[in-house]
């Protein structure tokens, strides 16, 4: 049996939605037609994926098994489309994907120096896309901040860096030389709880059922910020972006306690092009010379 990407599609949006008319929005389809490719979807697998009520659309466990595997099933597929269609056009480009805080710039150059004809272009990258930019070929090779999901991806330690807690000005912590992650136990915060796993393990709102505020958590660095500023909560994030994001209505605390963010670099495993594995050797180098004090690239 053949399985219809198209298929594929609809029922991930609505599996990542649970709700068939936003699902059906999303894909500019009316409600009905999205409903009927479920239902076909499920009959040529011969399983049921959704269990719907007048309240609620719940996955079942095999819509669950299906979610997972279409996610990077349809990333190989995108990935496809767009190699096919830099080679129909002759383009000869490669792609650096890189997260807030990170400056790719000498890299990038470098390899530009190397090869005059390629076309070397950035692309920035946040929390949830940075590991799919690289699945669906948006990016050649990404500057990633650990942890990610390491399937299908080589990874290349690159460096590490101090996380540091935002605050607004006014806040009970700031000015404090350095604090402990136990010193924002009963914070609210703007980010997703397993990104900062030391602070999910002693948070005061998450032991209390309810109380955390889903509406509230933000995923741009410049939305985090804003949020901050307002009171509405703190964000742990590696020093180099808080230092990239300096404003006034903001400050930063070193955390002690709490292991640094590991930055690495990462590309599809399944990729044999060598422009890869020799950018990865030239930032590789040039991060090695950037650490050594008193030493500047010439």
């Amino acid at each position: 049996m053949d399985v219809d990407l198209r298929k594929l599609r609809y029922f991930v949006a609505v599996a990542e939605r649970l709700h068939f008319g936003r699902a059906a929005e999303a894909l500019h389809i009316a409600q009905p037609v999205l409903s009927r490719q479920i239902r076909a979807l499920e009959e040529e697998l011969k399983v049921q994926l959704f269990v719907r009520t007048r309240r609620a659309t719940e996955l079942t466990p095999a819509g669950e098994q299906l979610l997972a595997d279409a996610r990077p099933l349809l990333a190989s597929a995108e990935a496809l489309r767009r190699r096919v269609g830099r080679a129909a056009r002759g383009a000869d480009v490669f792609t650096v994907g890189f997260m807030p805080g990170l400056i790719v710039t000498p890299a990038v150059q470098a390899l530009r120096e190397r090869h005059p004809e390629l076309t070397v272009e950035v692309v920035r990258t946040t929390w949830n896309d940075q590991t799919e930019t690289i699945h669906d070929a948006r990016v050649d090779i990404g500057y990633v901040r650990l942890p990610i999901d390491q399937r299908g991806l080589r990874v290349r330690p690159l460096m590490s860096e101090p996380r540091v807690a935002v605050l607004p000005t006014g806040h009970r912590l700031a000015g404090k030389d350095v604090i402990g992650i136990a010193d924002l136990a009963d914070e609210h915060l703007l980010q997703d709880p397993y990104a900062v796993p030391e602070w999910r393990d002693i948070a005061t709102e998450l032991r209390r059922p309810g109380r955390r505020r889903a509406e509230l958590l933000f995923h741009a660095v410049e939305e985090k910020l804003e949020h901050v500023a307002a009171g509405h909560g703190v964000v742990v994030v590696p020093l180099s972006v808080m230092a990239f994001y300096t404003r006034p209505d903001v400050t930063y605390v070193p955390i002690t306690d709490i292991p640094p963010n590991q930055v690495c670099l990462a590309w599809d495993s399944t990729r044999r092009n060598p422009l890869i594995g020799e950018f990865a050797v030239l930032a590789a180098d040039l991060q090695s010379v950037s650490q050594v004090p008193g030493r500047q690239r010439r």
